[in-house]
């Protein structure tokens, strides 16, 4: 983007050209707008024919309305690239860059991570498990369908909060506090979730913060894509946790949650746990001793 231009105030133009603010004002209305068109729409036409069912929470409950918003988020993004000058894979999934390799580390991460929490709730002797709900080909298909429903979700949420939200602030205020800024946020929208509460929502900002480590680190945004789909994958269908306030039908094993709220999150499930920003502590810790060079500076 150029430099100031004659006849616009500098708080509209600065140095770099439109100012930050301003451009995340015009994404936003972006995504407000197409996002109002997408609910009536899925409101109006899929809702009545069972497509997604409001009340039940089920792959396509999830996968239906993500899918709608990564296509809304790719407009809107392609609009701003057109408007700064910029290629569209600057705001963090650029469709080379170590794609693969950062998504299967992350993934593992994820997986790893949540069966840490669970683990460890588990020898704290606040929950058991007990054998597997569903056998044969319906876990194949549970599985492939609960992991395109969190791939689709990891690919919305981490756009939406760590892609060109996270470019463009950062771009105004820095990385890191463009970073918490942005976390906080993400874990005030979990509160909307149903059964979701104030200890769950603080989690999600720690899950927040490390999502942006990792695109910190690696450069992009695909490590911390397959550490969201892992662990909610993990923690849903693996495990069969109550999944912020969520409580998922078809998983594979059965868990029953039966020791003190804080120790295993309560109906919120484990992310509600004074556990799991612990595991999530010692998962950057070791990270940044990985990966100490920082390759995303915006």
């Amino acid at each position: 983007m150029g430099g100031n231009t004659i006849g616009l105030p500098a708080v509209i133009i600065g140095p770099k050209g439109l100012r930050a603010g301003w451009r995340l004002l015009i994404f936003l209305l972006m995504l407000v707008a197409m996002g109002a068109a997408v609910r009536a729409f899925i409101i109006r036409f899929l809702v009545p024919l069972g497509v997604v069912e409001p009340e039940k929470f089920t792959p396509s409950h999830v996968a239906v309305p993500d899918a709608f918003f990564i296509v809304i988020l790719a407009v809107a993004a392609w609009v701003m690239s057109k408007i700064e000058g910029r290629r569209i894979g600057q705001y963090g999934l650029p469709l080379k860059q170590g794609l693969l390799k950062n998504l299967w580390l992350g993934l593992w991460i994820g997986f790893l991570a949540s069966s840490a929490t669970v683990l460890i709730i588990y020898l704290l002797h606040g929950l058991q498990i007990a054998s597997p709900t569903i056998h044969g080909t319906t876990i194949l298909k549970s599985a492939a369908a609960w992991g395109v429903a969190f791939l689709f979700s990891a690919l919305a949420e981490e756009f939406l909060y760590r892609g060109y939200t996270q470019f463009t602030l950062a771009t105004g205020i820095g990385f890191w506090p463009a970073a918490g800024v942005l976390s906080a946020l993400f874990g005030f929208g979990h509160l909307s979730n149903k059964g979701e509460n104030i200890l769950g929502a603080l989690s999600v900002v720690s899950f927040g913060l490390l999502l942006c480590l990792f695109l910190r680190r690696t450069g992009t945004l695909w490590c911390a894509v397959g550490f969201h789909l892992g662990y909610d994958w993990a923690q849903t269908f693996f495990y069969g946790v109550p999944n912020s306030g969520f409580t998922p039908p078809h998983n594979l094993f059965n868990v029953t949650l039966n020791g003190p709220q804080w120790l295993t999150g309560g109906t919120v499930g484990p992310e509600a746990s004074v556990i799991c920003p612990l595991v999530l502590g010692v998962v950057a810790i070791l990270f940044s001793l990985k990966y100490r060079e920082a390759k995303r500076n915006l």
